[in-house]
């Protein structure tokens, strides 16, 4: 992320020094890298991943934690985005589909099918409008609702582009009778409801984790089986990777080995170190901060306008059941496309799509959370929700280019890449920036991107990734069956079905490397909760670069989502973790605070007993 984050979360406290991460040393012991990503979201990795694969000697920092702006505050959905198809994005909507389906195939641990059902209360409503949207991406006047016309000629056109290695089932439509029999809580007078498939992903932070251990795993001398490419060298691996390292300047001053390229200042963002690192191209993956990133390396642009999108989490049994186990996606009164989704025992709702003021943090406000009550209420009416049904909220800011009058909803989810050189004559980095790009299809964007830095280096595609399982993907159960007899082989005393079923879901096939290490040496449960151990804490502090508290709580488990952090909890996971991560008393006290403050600040999620 660019140096001016306003976003990202706050500092635990003064930058402490410390051992030095194994993560930052590798990069401080050899600076230079052919190719320097800059940004840790889901595009920025996937690149990496894709260029490691090719054996490019590349380098990846994110300023905050891995996942932590756009990327973590998604839907959670992998989707084709049909309502694209009304802005004429008809080869975004192809890819995206594409994507969709490769993605099931390619990460099954993490990405799974997904029921969703359209409510429509009218039949011919806004065939008269539609055109003059699509012609001018613009509402005019009051929203017509999409009517059944409309959404049935959508999702013909939708299930035409899941024909390219397509596996989900074409939509279905149901009248007013059966529409209520199988959804009865839903408003009495629905005439239609529409039932197609996309697909979810419920941990996206692990998922992207995955793709970056994948890049890691590339990089290494002899490279990973399979992929027939020799990588590392006598200088160590490759593939490097750090969290919590910003970029802060870039200078002209090209490699003094070389004599190209252009020189970065990077900080430790823990410690409040800086050092130069050299590499020959820069790919800017800021999301939407590649402005202000670009700005810090001394060619400021303006390509981005981002806009915010929040949700909130809702623990409620009555509304949870109301979904029957699919999401509800739907037009609101105001023509923004919306959606209740339930997430195991939990609902999430979402979402908005205003403006960003990057000045501001990106937080989920008062008026956005009535908008969210309303929607729900605009298709099931008898159901009540309150504020005390919120467990959790969060908001990102889209990577969206800037687009003047645009409305945001009409704003094009395509990418573009921008290039330019650095230096007063040209002979600096090269620099791509990314403007844009989406969850559904990263890989296809890292795959483009890569195609560019590979024609700048003049080197060949070696892999594809078309077909390559990501991470816990490679060898996951087909069916429940296949999940039932992999939790029956992994058991072991101490750790019953619930827990092992816990860990295939937390990490997919690699759930084999952590129970590995779990049981190593002898391990206890939390007494706060039955989801985590000693070791497993363990196992992420040694080789998922937790870099605080938090990261544990939002991005490497799914406690904080679903409303369960405590404050035991917060002082028992500081505690373990207080001994890999080396924290002393004063330390592990101010992770407890910024955990708690991250929480409150940008989730709203009140700590009310901290223990001392």
């Amino acid at each position: 992320m660019g140096p001016k984050d306003s976003t990202v979360q706050p500092s635990a406290s003064a930058p402490r020094p410390g051992a030095e991460r194994a993560s930052v040393h590798s990069l401080r012991r050899r600076p230079h890298a052919k190719v320097l990503v800059v940004g840790g979201g889901i595009n920025g990795v996937g690149t990496f991943r894709d260029l490691a694969l090719q054996g490019v000697d590349v380098a990846l920092v994110e300023r905050g934690d891995y996942c932590q702006g756009a990327s973590g505050a998604s839907s959670h959905m992998i989707h084709g985005g049909i309502r694209y198809l009304e802005n004429g994005e008809f080869r975004l909507v192809r890819e995206s589909v594409v994507e969709r389906n490769r993605l099931l195939r390619i990460a099954p641990h993490y990405v799974k099918p997904l029921q969703t059902t359209i409510p429509i209360f009218s039949t011919f409503s806004g065939i008269l409008s539609a055109p003059l949207r699509f012609l001018t991406h613009k509402q005019q006047g009051k929203p017509k609702e999409r009517g059944a016309f409309l959404i049935k000629a959508g999702l013909s056109l939708y299930d035409s582009f899941s024909r390219d290695g397509g596996t989900v089932p074409r939509h279905q439509f149901r009248t007013h009778k059966a529409a209520l029999e199988e959804l009865p809580a839903l408003r009495s007078d629905v005439k239609y409801t529409a039932t197609y498939f996309d697909a979810s992903v419920h941990n996206p932070e692990r998922l992207t984790l995955d793709v970056l251990q994948d890049g890691e795993k590339a990089g290494r001398p002899g490279g990973p089986q399979g992929t027939g490419v020799q990588t590392g060298s006598a200088q160590g691996d490759t593939a490097r990777a750090s969290n919590y390292l910003s970029l802060q300047s870039m200078s002209p001053a090209p490699n003094p080995g070389t004599g190209r390229g252009s020189t970065v200042r990077l900080r430790d963002e823990l410690t409040g170190e800086e050092f130069d690192f050299t590499a020959d191209i820069i790919v800017n993956t800021t999301g939407a901060w590649v402005d202000l990133t670009n700005g810090a390396m001394g060619a400021a642009s303006s390509f981005m306008g981002g806009t915010k999108g929040s949700h909130i989490v809702l623990d409620h049994p009555g509304l949870l059941a109301a979904c029957r186990g699919r999401e509800i996606f739907f037009e609101h009164t105001d023509g923004r496309i919306v959606l209740i989704y339930p997430m195991g025992d939990r609902v999430l709702v979402g979402t908005t799509d205003v403006d960003a003021d990057m000045s501001e943090d990106a937080v989920c406000t008062d008026e956005e959370i009535q908008y969210f009550f309303d929607l729900i209420g605009h298709v099931f009416p008898s159901i009540d929700v309150t504020p005390d049904d919120i467990v959790y909220t969060f908001s990102g800011v889209r990577p969206l280019p800037s687009h003047d009058a645009t409305q945001p909803g009409f704003v094009s989810r395509d990418y573009r890449i921008e290039r330019r050189t650095s230096g007063r004559d040209g002979s600096g980095a090269v620099v791509l920036s990314l403007v844009g790009g989406k969850w559904t299809t990263f890989r296809a964007l890292a795959e483009h991107l890569t195609n560019e830095v590979l024609g700048e280096l003049g080197v060949q595609r070696k892999v594809s990734t078309a077909q390559l399982p990501i991470g816990g993907g490679a060898g996951f159960p087909a069916d429940e069956a296949g999940v039932q007899k992999w939790i029956k082989a992994h058991m072991a005393s101490g750790r019953d079905a619930d827990r092992t079923a816990g860990l295939l879901t937390r990490y997919g096939t690699r759930a084999e490397e952590v129970i590995a290490y779990l049981d190593a040496e002898p391990d206890h449960a939390l007494r706060s909760t039955r989801e985590l151990s000693v070791r497993e804490l363990e196992f992420m502090a040694a080789n998922e670069q937790v870099g605080h508290l938090v990261d544990v709580l939002i991005r490497r488990t799914s406690l904080a989502f679903r409303g369960l952090v405590t404050g035991e909890l917060l002082n028992e996971v500081a505690e373990v973790l207080s001994v890999p991560l080396k924290w002393d008393a004063a330390a592990r006290a101010a992770e407890i605070k910024h955990a708690q403050d991250v929480l409150q600040r940008f989730h709203r999620v009140e700590m009310h007993s901290l223990v001392a």
